[in-house]
């Protein structure tokens, strides 16, 4: 497949009608990342989204982008919101898998003597690995609260501050879920796993702010050098998994009933409109509430942990959001294509909003500067936290990368990378550990992921977000 330069970071795959292709392919990357993305199927999946109806504008691949179920990780695709589709495959299974910062007024000098104690009191209060469960004394009704009113009716329970839904994608609240679309074995899971972290990639991370980049929007985010601040990954757990992979069924069936030929099957859908897109839709948005709670859940367990570790309380402290942003969704937005306005359902599978100044729909707050992005790198790396630019909207229906994207599978890496590698590497940079299984330290090793300081150097200089600060880990909680 030939690429087109459109510039050192951007390449265009033009649309070929004899595959069956409705629009391009648009990759951000260097040309050597470009390389990489190549060695993989993540170019063809894209391709194969380019088939798909009612699309709008191209198909797009993040500089992290990397093979996934059907529509390749790190992709973006929006559809009509009248005559497009709703695809669960271009969504993820974990629902709104997302990312949360917050900020303390503690500094690096202050924590480090304690890192060892207040790792061991995080890894005490939230629950990690597969499987694992928090006893909230929830019933199936707080469940369906949870479903309809996110991480607002989490923090009516006792779990966080009211202010914490002003900084929480969607106020942390999405609209139009309906509970009733949701399976009894997607509630059996998920009532059980609401304030848990889970395993894979999922961490909860202390750090430290290294460096800054953007002195201004630093200081309208409340961000400064040597900063500790807390970064958690992680999305709808047991509930969402068993959400998408009901519906991946009923749309498999729903192919099958309406004669729909599909390039993959992994790329099943359902017609806006139709009652089987309906459904997914009450089903999915309900899982995106329950990780805005889920997420809140746990923040309110790191706030917990802190007071433990420090004797202060939380607002002593200072332990206020910074921002919280989904990175696997379909969300109903207007965006401005060839010159005009036009409703569409964006699909975001490892790719994150990243809206700019004056944008609806971010905290009056940062209207002025423009959204939060938060970039998670690997255990050993760096994060970062990134700012929504014009460029979003102009290219990528107000989108960014989400993290550092992987390079390597979880088999390859626990052939090729012993635990030992990694606990001595982690060691050396003086970032200590909890974790509830070792052959996830081989699986999450810093090699398996590109190189996040590529990765967001692309996006900048794409201009569609800034980076604003450069954060290292000191201590890190996995599953």
């Amino acid at each position: 497949m030939d690429f087109e330069k459109l510039s050192d970071v951007r390449f265009r795959l033009k649309k070929d009608e004899s595959k069956g292709m409705r629009t391009g392919v648009v990759v951000y990357a260097t040309e050597s990342m470009l390389e990489k993305i190549r060695s993989d199927r993540t170019i063809q999946q894209a391709v194969n989204a380019t088939t798909l109806p009612g699309l709008v504008g191209d198909v797009l691949v993040m500089p992290d982008g990397h093979e996934g179920y059907g529509f390749p990780v790190g992709g973006v695709a929006a559809f009509d919101a009248n005559d497009g589709i709703i695809s669960p495959g271009a969504v993820g299974y974990d629902i709104n898998c997302g990312v949360r910062l917050i900020k303390t007024n503690l500094t690096d000098k202050e924590v480090r003597p304690k890192i060892g104690k207040l790792l061991d009191a995080l890894f005490k209060n939230v629950p990690t690995g597969v499987g694992s469960k928090l006893k909230t004394g929830f019933s199936e009704s707080d469940l369906k609260k949870i479903a309809e009113e996110g991480a607002g009716y989490a923090i009516g329970k006792g779990f966080g501050w009211n202010e914490d839904v002003e900084k929480i994608e969607e106020n942390g609240t999405i609209l139009d879920a309906d509970f009733s679309k949701v399976s009894k074995e997607a509630k059996s899971r998920g009532l059980e796993q609401l304030g848990t972290l889970g395993a894979g990639n999922h961490f909860l991370e202390v750090q430290k702010v290294d460096r800054i980049f953007d002195e201004r929007i630093a200081k309208e985010f409340g961000l400064s050098r040597n900063q500790v601040v807390v970064m958690v990954h992680c999305g709808s757990r047991g509930f969402g998994h068993q959400i998408c992979s009901d519906y991946l069924r009923i749309l498999t069936e729903y192919q099958a009933k309406n004669n729909i030929q599909l390039i993959d099957r992994e790329l099943s859908y359902a017609k806006i409109g139709s009652r089987e897109a309906d459904n997914y839709l009450g089903a999915m948005n309900s899982a995106v509430n329950y990780a805005f709670a889920n997420r809140q859940m746990i923040m309110h367990n790191i706030r917990r942990s802190f007071e433990e570790t420090f004797g202060k309380s939380a607002e002593e402290l200072e332990m206020h959001l910074l921002y919280d942003v989904a990175h696997n969704i379909a969300k109903l937005e207007e965006h401005t294509v060839e010159g005009r306005r036009r409703a569409v359902y964006v699909h975001r599978k490892g790719a994150t909003r990243a809206f700019p100044r004056n944008s609806e729909g971010i905290p009056k707050e940062y209207k002025g500067i423009g959204q939060p992005v938060i970039i998670p790198g690997s255990m050993g790396t760096s994060s970062y936290i990134l700012c929504g630019e014009e460029g979003s909207m102009k290219e990528t229906f107000g989108t960014t990368c989400h993290g550092s994207g992987r390079l390597m599978s979880r088999h390859q890496a626990l052939r090729e990378i012993p635990a030992e590698k990694t606990f001595e590497s982690l060691k050396s940079k003086g970032i200590e550990i909890r974790v509830r299984t070792r052959k996830l330290i081989s699986e999450e090793a810093e090699w398996v992921y590109k190189n996040v300081d590529e990765v967001v150097g692309v996006v900048e200089k794409a201009g569609i977000s800034k980076i604003v600060s450069k954060n290292v880990p000191m201590g890190v909680v996995k599953g």
